[in-house]
């Protein structure tokens, strides 16, 4: 017995069919009962019942109880009788068909993609300029949050990077990327997205990919609104690799995120591009910190590349050895104590936590 999937009980057939094709575009699995009987094993724990009137005034009968999440399907007015009775078992809604079919593709929607108790949180990382190595985390932290055994959606955001697929490792897995994945507009649920995409397990975890092509555009800004509020529902962490240049589709993600990070070589050309970086991200909302990567061949220190930003300083890390060996392998396998780990763990610790959130306490990713 399959508790997450909707129960149907009807008897009208022509009805029956349509909630069938309607389910069927939602991605949404039904369970029907044939009698009451058989419905009534799944009235307590079904995400969703759907009845036709029939079905309404047979539930009565029986006495079943009273429970939320139940539609009625109907082609005709309802006599005063049939509201009585709906009422009694708890009918939220009478949804006329054909008039309003897109009210039922949104219940089945909702069903197959029940959102998670906790909400995910967002990370969006940026480069200071150019060859800052923000793609390079972004993957590292993605990887920590998955062993940390969270389902993890790592969100390419710049068409012009190469692919995070390629840093992942992941470039010959079959899946869709984003001039593959038309998604507009509304949303998608998370379980169809995942199953979609390539990527990597950590144990339980999952970490899945939305990654830019060799060609072919990047996402839009209402695409990459649709994919990141699907990890967020789903309860993942989503981590944001976005470009310098802050596009449409980059302000789509600074908008849903709960940290930004300006990734920010120490040296003085790049502290001139970065601050030119924070002040188009800071517009948007979003609590911004700024992480310092090592060498500094001047010898600037983290403390003052912040400052030159005009930026709070989240943390400073060394170079990772042997980076550029890895990645023409394609196989980045942060060292545990190495300097990519440090930078994710700094992110990742920077995050509200659900707790943060019920109290509202402000932390290093919380907005103003």
């Amino acid at each position: 017995m399959n508790t997450d999937r909707p129960l149907v009980v009807m008897t009208d057939e022509p009805l029956l069919d349509q909630a069938l094709q309607f389910a069927a575009v939602a991605g949404c699995e039904l369970d029907r009962a044939s009698d009451i009987v058989a419905a009534r094993r799944r009235w307590g724990d079904a995400p969703l019942v759907v009845l036709d009137a029939a079905a309404v005034h047979r539930c009565v009968a029986a006495k079943l109880p009273r429970r939320p999440g139940i539609v009625v399907l109907s082609t005709a007015e309802q006599p005063p009788e049939f509201w009585r009775k709906a009422i009694a078992i708890g009918v939220e809604r009478v949804i006329a068909m054909p008039a309003d079919e897109a009210a039922l593709l949104a219940a089945f929607e909702d069903a197959a993609d029940r959102p998670s108790p906790v909400a995910g949180r967002v990370v969006a990382l940026l480069g200071g300029r150019g060859g800052a190595g923000a793609s390079v985390l972004a993957v590292a932290t993605a990887l920590m949050a998955c062993h940390r055994g969270n389902d993890v959606l790592l969100v390419d955001g710049d068409p012009f990077g190469g692919g995070l697929d390629l840093v992942l490792g992941v470039e010959s897995d079959t899946g869709l990327r984003w001039p593959t994945l038309h998604v507009q507009s509304g949303r998608v649920p998370a379980a169809a997205l995942r199953s979609a995409l390539p990527g990597r397990t950590d144990g339980a975890a999952r970490l899945a990919v939305v990654s830019c092509d060799r060609d072919g555009p990047g996402p839009g800004a209402d695409a990459m609104a649709v994919v990141v509020d699907a990890g967020r529902r789903a309860g993942d962490t989503v981590v944001c690799d976005l470009p310098r240049h802050v596009s449409e589709s980059a302000v789509a993600a600074l908008d849903r995120a709960d940290l930004a990070v300006l990734v920010v070589p120490a040296d003085l050309r790049a502290c001139a591009a970065a601050r030119r970086v924070a002040d188009a991200v800071r517009r948007h909302g979003v609590r911004l910190h700024t992480l310092v990567r090592g060498p500094a061949p001047g010898g600037l220190a983290a403390a003052d590349v912040a400052k030159a930003v005009g930026v709070p300083l989240l943390a400073a890390v060394r170079p990772e050895p042997f980076l550029d060996r890895a990645l023409e392998r394609g196989a980045l396998r942060p060292r545990p104590r190495g300097p990519l780990t440090i930078a994710a763990t700094a992110i990742l610790d920077a995050l509200p936590t659900q707790a943060d959130r019920a109290n509202g306490r402000q932390t290093a990713g919380s907005r103003s």
